[in-house]
């Protein structure tokens, strides 16, 4: 059994790039510090999820890494290898500590103009007007610019995510500029699509700049940002729900959405 097997096998069951690339990565981690053999036995799971927990990995964290090894357990044929996943209280208040705030957003937004980084700038923008995951930016392509609309697909779901128009423009003048007629608008020098490391780094760059702690900057947080500011406006978890991705249902109120949308733009842009 290869690492290479079990992408192609994930892939065959359309797993989002950003989830084979996180699986493989956890799997490879798993073997390197483990040494087990390549159908490992349930044991060498369990021992390793507890010495996660001993190292001082967050429930969510060690149970994310515990995934990754029991989808390969599947891969192998081996279900019975899969060890249980650590028990979560889910907390009813979001930790204030690790919340970015709005003003500490512009301040990021700031930071990155007056280092020139231009793409980052937009990367957060990008990420806090529409709510969508890291893993989805690839999603926000040129043409997807040109109809003032994305269409994303992740976790076997689909859903449109309608774009600011002064996001949009913005946009615009960059795909302009780095001659980019169609396909993903974030990429690297090499032509591929901006991953999830990179977006990672690159934040954590602007902390020392803008004043904001570095446990309070990573993309997953912009989305929360965009809740909270839907929220404020909309107070309608239904809708927000949709807009997230979390829903199974499609958000049937175009003229409604288009309305939320063009509320948090002024937010986010002001």
């Amino acid at each position: 059994m290869t690492l290479e097997a079990y992408r192609a096998w994930m892939q065959a069951r359309e797993y989002s790039a950003g989830t084979m690339e996180k699986y493989s990565r956890d799997v490879e981690r798993f073997f390197r510090e483990t040494g087990a053999p390549s159908v490992p036995p349930k044991q060498a799971v369990a021992d390793w999820r507890d010495s996660l927990v001993a190292r001082g990995y967050s429930v969510a964290s060690v149970n994310a890494m515990l995934a990754a090894v029991n989808g390969y357990q599947e891969f192998c044929g081996n279900p019975q290898g899969k060890a249980k996943p650590l028990k979560c209280q889910h907390r009813v208040f979001c930790d204030a500590n690790r919340e970015l705030t709005r003003k500490e957003y512009f301040r990021l937004l700031e930071a990155a103009r007056q280092s020139g980084a231009k793409r980052t700038l937009l990367v957060l923008q990008t990420l806090c007007a529409t709510g969508i995951r890291v893993s989805e930016l690839a999603y926000i392509t040129a043409e997807a610019v040109r109809r003032r609309r994305a269409a994303i697909r992740c976790k076997g779901k689909c859903r449109e995510i309608l774009l600011p128009s002064q996001l949009c423009k913005r946009l615009e003048r960059w795909c302009t500029r780095q001659h980019i007629h169609s396909g993903p608008v974030f990429l690297t020098r090499n032509g591929r699509p901006l991953d999830r490391v990179t977006i990672w780094k690159e934040m954590k760059a602007l902390c020392k700049r803008a004043g904001v702690s570095e446990k309070k900057v990573f993309p997953h947080n912009l989305r929360h940002l965009f809740a909270r500011t839907f929220y404020g406006i909309e107070k309608n978890l239904s809708k927000l729900a949709d807009l997230l991705g979390h829903s199974s249902k499609g958000a049937r109120n175009t003229l409604g959405r288009q309305k939320s949308v063009r509320q948090i733009s002024c937010v986010i842009f002001c």
